[in-house]
């Protein structure tokens, strides 16, 4: 399969700068895979494609503040640095993206904060904008952490900073109201249309709402540079499913009951936990798994995703998961009838 194939004219307009001022009064977008129909509602209309018993399940990690605006040594040229991993918490080690990369060398020195509170030294050179740093503190790892979530700034993506700056919505927009386990340095975004109203009515109805967790990180925004979808690799993310849940997935498939995976993050992680026999089985590790057309999904018989940029592996998912005749023209209608994309855009409810 060729990446070429999911090209499209994404005008510029159509991203999405904010989120809808209600999070369950975002549009959705109904695609049936059954009778190709393409249905124009609100997410909060998707209680009524939910019977009783049927199962949600979502990704509950939580968005840690991975934005540190600080200084380089000597010439005080201002820098950004995007925290990506922790490699080593005894040497506070971790994996970072900086900008303006071009001069920040091995051996400087960075700085944050007021009266440079929080010095980082950079020992090793990992991409082109990629640095592994030394972060220089003195106290205990919860300490550390304290510090950085009080210096660190929300996370938004690249092309939004590039629009307008961060604000204090995006502290609380750009995380899921069901976050739990801090790890991600990007948000699972079709969660974020989900409001408490929402899953009380799920509750109401008996729609099982559960939880696994994988940690996004910004490979999510990484461009796929080969035009043969094979021979791309994701990077590696986090992730925990339990052997409960993994039970409860399979006792309501066994029942006739059907299954509702909420974004692409919660999709990957499901179908990295999934064995030889299609059963799901608990997990704790890593993933880098990649999914595009032709795939046999063991699981999910209805998946919430965004609108995503083309050629992006989220996109390519939703026509896996869609076919990508359907999934294609489902997006030029969403462009012709002007539904906003990306991060803060609307949702599709593939069924």
């Amino acid at each position: 399969m060729k990446l070429s194939y999911y090209n499209f004219q994404l005008p510029k307009d159509l991203i999405a700068e904010k989120p809808s001022k209600q999070r369950d009064e975002a549009r959705l977008m109904v695609v049936h895979r059954d009778t190709l129909e393409i249905e124009h509602r609100l997410f909060k209309d998707l209680i009524e494609y939910v019977d009783e018993g049927d199962m949600c399940i979502a990704n509950n990690t939580k968005v840690f503040p991975a934005l540190l605006y600080g200084e380089k040594e000597k010439t005080g040229a201002k820098i950004t640095v995007f925290l990506q991993r922790e490699l080593n918490r005894e040497m506070r080690l971790w994996d970072v993206i900086v900008d303006p990369a071009r001069k920040i060398r091995i051996g400087n020195k960075l700085y944050f904060g007021p009266n440079e509170s929080l010095v980082a030294e950079v020992i090793d050179n990992t991409t082109s904008r990629g640095r592994t740093v030394r972060f220089l503190f003195d106290g205990t790892h919860e300490e550390f952490i304290k510090h950085i979530r009080g210096l660190g700034h929300t996370p938004i993506p690249e092309e939004l900073r590039a629009l307008r700056d961060i604000e204090n919505l995006d502290a609380e927009r750009y995380q899921t109201i069901y976050a739990k386990n801090e790890g991600a340095v990007a948000a699972p975004i079709a969660g974020l249309h989900f409001s408490r109203e929402l899953l009380k009515r799920f509750e109401i109805k008996d729609v099982r709402w559960r939880e696994l967790t994988l940690h996004c990180g910004m490979g999510n925004f990484k461009d796929i540079e080969v035009e043969d979808l094979s021979k791309h690799r994701m990077d590696a993310e986090e992730m925990h499913i339990s052997q409960e849940l993994c039970d409860e997935v399979m006792e309501a498939k066994a029942e006739g009951h059907k299954i509702c995976v909420v974004g692409t993050t919660t999709m990957r992680a499901i179908e990295s936990a999934v064995t030889i026999f299609g059963k799901i089985s608990a997990y704790d590790g890593w993933t880098n798994k990649f999914i595009y057309p032709p795939y046999k999904f063991s699981i999910a018989d209805m998946m919430v995703t965004n609108f995503h940029h083309p050629k992006s592996s989220q996109y390519i998912m939703a026509c896996a998961f869609g076919t990508t005749a359907l999934i294609s023209h489902a997006y030029e209608i969403a462009i012709r009838e002007k539904y906003k994309f990306s991060t803060y855009g609307d949702a599709m409810l593939i069924l």
